[in-house]
């Protein structure tokens, strides 16, 4: 992005600053600048929008034609897609005979300036390719191939979700169409980037959308490495996947270097489609969940009431169970009152419910007030000590002193109300 000041010293070598395209964009700002085109900010002054127009180099011709320009206009805005740069308008200036593209302004970078400071976390990347092959799949399905599918190609506009950074946005798809492919290639220019063109498209065999995935591959791999998978000058790049599949690490997870390999196969037609891709993201590991390269098995967790399901690495589960080797399990929320103060009183569980018991005791109308058993678990373990206590200490006093019958035991204390009947119940239910 240029500051105001690089702004004004563009102006004065840059014609488009400061210009009125067609009578309605004005140009205020430039945002980039490549071999093909340069991109600038303007104001829609018909409809009162900021928006983004890519202005054509002098020497690039195609869009001449003012009824195919119109076909290949509605076309590509009719692919409206959360990943898809929304084109508006394609026109010439009349002025400046400039052949122009008038499309949505994101307001974020390019994955190109963020892969400059490094990779980024496989969480992110997953969800900017699960964006770009989603995007790709949309318009591959209308016979649309992006032919130049690269890091400066995606803009990342910032998510306003805590649980990602961007939404990833494919920008210039369909621009070969409104170029016409027949007169770039006529005259020997290579459509794409050298660094991300697939074989086919070095070879100059005919390109479909498998081509697209083996580009998306690259930059994926690009934007979780942070190195290019075929650095160098054009000729040398464009050659060497010819002879070599690309360097995968094999740090990264198992699914993500078979998805990777499968996307750069050197034959399109081992490739997976945009759509296979998009639904692979699904289910990728990040942030070391999942398999990892070690090869860590998967153990899936008890679903949550919500029906939440979570992967933890073997390891984890591991460690979890020799932690604390002793500690009691906690008892299900199906076991009653009543089960609890009978393992309080004997210190031996009960075996589990089945489950149709288990429904039984849910839908019984007839448990215990809670507090009523809770009074009842208290009463019964002080009755207990009152009882064990004396024996206990008589036992200790009385070692080896000759054997006495023993006395009749002392009656119960007398207890009211409900809780004095629940006592008796215990008693005879007890007493041999």
């Amino acid at each position: 992005m240029d500051s105001p000041t690089e702004q004004v010293a563009n102006s004065a070598t840059d014609p488009v600053l400061g210009s009125i395209l067609a009578d309605r964009y004005r140009v205020d700002g430039l945002i980039g600048r490549g071999g093909m085109a340069a991109v600038y900010r303007a104001d829609d002054l018909a409809l009162g929008r900021r928006v983004a127009v890519k202005v054509f180099t002098a020497s690039t011709e195609g869009i001449d034609d003012a009824d195919r320009r119109r076909s290949e206009t509605a076309l590509l805005a009719s692919l409206t897609h959360p990943a898809l740069v929304t084109l508006y308008d394609a026109a010439k200036d009349p002025a400046s005979r400039r052949e122009f593209l008038v499309m949505e302004l994101v307001d974020g970078e390019d994955l190109r300036r963020v892969l400059e400071r490094g990779p980024i976390p496989l969480r992110d990347a997953a969800r900017v390719l699960a964006d770009l092959a989603e995007g790709l799949h949309v318009i591959h399905s209308r016979g649309i191939v992006h032919r130049d599918v690269k890091p400066a190609n995606v803009l990342l506009a910032p998510a306003h979700l805590p649980t990602r950074r961007w939404n990833a946005k494919l920008a210039d798809f369909g621009i070969a169409r409104l170029l016409d492919e027949s007169r770039l290639t006529a005259t020997g220019r290579i459509i794409g980037t050298p660094g991300y063109l697939s074989p086919e498209q070095v070879r100059g065999e005919a390109v479909g959308s498998s081509a697209d995935v083996y580009a998306l591959g690259l930059l994926l791999l690009e934007a979780v490495t942070g190195v290019q998978p075929y650095p160098g000058p054009a000729l040398e790049s464009a050659s060497a996947r010819l002879v070599r599949d690309p360097d995968i690490p094999s740090e990264l997870p198992a699914d993500w270097r078979d998805l990777l390999a499968a996307m750069t196969a050197r034959d399109p037609a081992e490739r997976p489609t945009a759509l296979d891709v998009a639904l692979a993201t699904e289910s990728l590991a990040t942030d070391g969940s999942g398999e990892t390269a070690a090869g860590t098995a998967l153990f899936t967790s008890p679903a949550t009431d919500e029906g939440d399901t979570r992967i933890l690495p073997a390891t984890a589960v591991v460690a979890a169970e020799t932690a604390a080797p002793t500690a009691p399990a906690a008892s299900p929320a199906s076991v009653d009152d009543a089960t609890a103060a009978t393992r309080i009183l004997t210190g031996v569980a009960p075996a589990a419910p089945s489950a149709g018991a288990e429904a039984d005791h849910r839908t019984d109308g007839r448990r215990l007030p809670r507090r009523v058993v809770i009074t009842l678990s208290a009463a019964l373990v002080l009755i207990g000590a009152i009882v064990i206590v004396p024996v206990a200490v008589g036992a200790f006093a009385n070692a080896g002193a000759p054997a006495e019958p023993a006395p009749s035991e002392a009656p119960m204390p007398s207890v009211g109300g409900d809780l004095g009947t629940h006592l008796d119940q215990l008693e005879e239910a007890v007493s041999p």
